[in-house]
């Protein structure tokens, strides 16, 4: 089973568009979370993964936009929640509430977290992924630090495929990931998209400029 992996959206309509482009024929995709946050799409981010009816998970900024969080945000962060709450119906807020901290999918066979499987907020780095991690599932797919990486253990894979929407790995190109169950093998790749396009948008909705700066350092 081949499945495509993403997280970390944030409203960067453009550069999802340029990951679904990108795809190469899978079996399913599923997202660990962050659907919204930052940039000026998140009406258009939801109905995306909804029509596409993808297995998602509630990260720190959806749980911030459809209720509240002990999450400490800064400047740039706060202000994407609240140009998301305002875009957003109601409808897309009941559908950001209901979303799990964590779920399996497709069978049981892939675990969906934002943060770690203890800790929806903790941000996990590739470094620290351990065969400790994994349940039962054959993938463990965490999002929230916004840096693509995995490891491959006896027991199963950890994945993380990086952001979408705003790469913080220096590499300014959207990220997503491929993996295959079967093979026990992931593909981790990169999608260049109109960095300038997001960057206007981010001004013309009157959100902090330096939301668009950064998607061109990857940071």
């Amino acid at each position: 089973m081949r499945v495509a992996v993403i997280s970390d959206v944030h409203s960067n309509r453009v550069a999802l568009d340029a990951v679904f482009a990108d795809l190469p024929p899978v079996d399913a995709i599923v997202c660990a979370g962050d659907v919204v946050g930052y940039n000026p799409w998140p009406a258009e981010c939801v109905a995306a993964v909804r029509e596409r009816e993808i297995p998602t998970v509630m990260g720190n900024h959806d749980r911030a936009t459809a209720s509240e969080t002990p999450f400490r945000f800064n400047s740039m962060a706060a202000a994407g929640v609240e140009h998301a709450r305002a875009a957003l119906d109601d409808d897309a807020l009941a559908w950001l509430a209901a979303l799990p901290d964590n779920r399996t999918a497709l069978g049981g066979r892939v675990k969906l977290v934002h943060g770690h499987p203890d800790d929806p907020d903790r941000y996990t780095y590739p470094a620290e992924f351990s065969p400790e991690m994994l349940g039962e599932e054959a993938v463990l797919v965490m999002g929230h630090t916004h840096v693509q990486g995995h490891e491959v253990f006896a027991d199963g894979i950890v994945m993380n495929p990086g952001s979408v929407g705003q790469p913080r790995d220096g590499d300014p190109r959207a990220a997503y990931a491929l993996v295959d169950i079967d093979d026990r093998t992931v593909e981790e790749r990169r999608v260049e998209y109109d960095v300038d396009a997001v960057a206007d948008a981010v001004r013309e909705a009157g959100l902090p400029d330096r939301i668009g700066e950064r998607l061109y350092e990857g940071r």
